[in-house]
């Protein structure tokens, strides 16, 4: 399999973005949840790794019922993180460090404290009344339809100042922007100018497939059982009529003609579910949509294998006119990867290799808060949860808040230097063994090779732009080929917890860019893995 590059030199393609989560960064007045002053604190450790930029999960107004992705006012700053004042000075630090800006917009659904919907439910002639999704009960008073929230139960809630339901996908407190109405759209774009306007260099558009619905409500039919535990009624059903909509690309080009308005902007669609490329390739085909989306195929992985990253890559043709893919391993929704993935034993070898890994791929990578440390996932007692699904389903699901935790920035300080006061969720109990202080001064730790790695991806165009060709993904070994403007590279990695030989005779006669594990020309060590230039 060959994946075409593309020769653009935009900032952003194939750029090394990391993913900030303000609660839990760093605290600077001590009320135990991280802020933006805190943010702009730490931006001299961002621009150390190597980034191009940073992205930031929401900082708005919100009651918090989701922890930010559930808005109250989209160009506001919510005073527990700070006020616009502090975004600003956060912006021109960044700019001034060399990182971009990238922030979270979400369209797809409000807070139910928003003005918009306290206008909207009050009756259904009002001037907002069609601004969000709201249908009559069947005759016999059930829901409109047998649509299930992503976090269980029907997407519809009763309101009695309408006699009728609206709908929401996740929370019943997010209920469901209807962006089939320009005026919904018009309003979108409006708060998008605003943060243009303050200098952000690009968005994350938050779950975007789910911004559109089917407007005749139809049922979503019976998903196959496929083996795996059920613990939601969402997985009873394929989402095909509550998400995904034809309709949706038409909204996206009105943005991108908005984003082409400034200079160099970048729009990354975060699109979830199963099989769902074809929408991720339809929402950035071509230049009038988003330019990047967002791949679940590594967050969603038990484990990973060769295979795993085969069929990943195979998913994008690398066609002219297709946009390009952005990987992550984890984030602020899914349980750390080394925790996922890394064997009992093996932790460090394999985040050596797995880190790798990363910056040999194609497309844009997302580096998590803290898995530049490798910060493993948190078992957060029952009582210090906060994570609303988490709380619904203990302990059945692995719950968001153990990826969520503080960063440790110093072993010899009071909560590993978060806070001075107890933080909003506890810390790993291993976490001040990884903290910065301490990997800081240590040449072979992760965070050293993870800046050593990022470095190589920026000053490498074959890493950062090239094409890619499969060569192998047998069971324990997978082979990587990367080309560009005359430069070819093989990047070799042992996925086994045993030695084997190099099967890429190419690269016996190569130059080594990049190894880990102590793996050469010839012999893979366990977890070992190489990046070669072929003459």
């Amino acid at each position: 399999m060959t994946i075409a590059g593309n020769p653009s030199a935009d900032w952003w393609r194939g750029a090394a973005i990391y993913q900030i989560y303000p609660r839990s960064f760093a605290d600077s007045n001590g009320d135990g949840i991280g802020d933006l002053a805190g943010i702009a604190g730490k931006l001299e450790y961002v621009a150390s790794l190597g980034v191009d930029g940073i992205w930031l999960s929401p900082f708005f107004v919100s009651p918090m019922a989701d922890f930010g992705y559930d808005v109250a006012d989209y160009c506001g700053v919510d005073p527990i993180f700070g006020g616009l004042a502090d975004f600003d000075a956060l912006v021109e630090q960044a700019h001034a460090l060399g990182l971009k800006v990238i922030i979270d917009q979400v369209y797809a659904h409000t807070s139910d404290q928003h003005p918009w919907f306290t206008d909207s439910r009050q009756s259904s002639v009002n001037p907002k009344a069609d601004w969000y999704v709201w249908a009559d009960p069947k005759p016999d008073g059930s829901p409109p339809n047998n649509w299930a929230s992503v976090f269980g139960g029907p997407s519809w809630t009763w309101d009695a100042r309408r006699c009728q339901y609206y709908m929401h996908n996740f929370l019943s407190q997010q209920p469901q922007l209807n962006l089939h109405n320009l005026a919904v759209q018009d309003a979108l774009l409006d708060t998008a100018r605003f943060w243009l306007d303050r200098g952000v260099d690009g968005f994350r558009l938050d779950a975007i497939n789910f911004g559109m619905h089917n407007r005749a409500l139809t049922d979503n039919p019976v998903a196959p059982d496929d083996g795996r535990p059920r613990r939601r009624p969402a997985a009873y059903q394929t989402y095909v009529h509550n998400q995904g909509q034809p309709e949706m690309p038409a909204f996206l080009t009105r943005l991108r003609k908005l984003l082409d308005q400034y200079d160099r902007r970048f729009s990354l669609a975060e699109i979830g579910g199963e099989d769902v490329e074809p929408v991720m390739q339809a929402y950035t085909a071509g230049q009038e949509h988003l330019h990047s989306a967002y791949s679940f195929r590594f967050l969603a992985a038990k484990r990973i294998t060769p295979a795993t990253v085969r069929d990943a890559l195979q998913k994008w043709s690398g066609a002219a006119d297709e946009g390009l893919p952005c990987w992550a391993f984890s984030n602020h929704d899914a349980p750390r990867w080394i925790s996922r993935w890394a064997p009992a034993g093996h932790e460090a070898e394999f985040a050596r290799m797995i880190m790798l890994l990363l910056i040999a791929l194609r497309g844009n990578i997302v580096l998590w808060q803290g898995e530049e440390l490798g910060m493993t996932q948190v078992d957060i007692p029952f009582e210090r949860l906060r994570d609303p699904e988490a709380i619904a389903n203990w302990p059945l699901t692995d719950g968001r808040d153990g990826a969520r935790t503080p960063m440790p920035w110093r072993s010899d300080a009071p909560n590993c230097g978060f806070s001075l006061a107890e933080p909003w969720l506890p810390l790993g109990e291993d976490h001040s063994q990884l903290a910065v202080n301490l990997q800081d001064q240590d040449a072979g730790s992760l965070l050293n090779l993870t800046r050593r790695l990022i470095a190589r991806r920026r000053s490498t165009s074959a890493l950062r732009l090239g094409e890619i060709t499969v060569l192998d993904a047998a069971l324990d070994v997978l082979v990587l080929e990367r080309t560009w403007d005359g430069q070819t590279l093989h990047c070799i990695f042992n996925f086994s917890d045993r030695e084997m030989p190099n099967p890429d005779a190419a690269a016996a006669s190569g130059k080594i860019v990049e190894a880990v594990n102590e793996a050469t020309l010839y012999r893979l060590a366990p977890f070992g893995g190489i990046i070669v230039e072929l003459g």
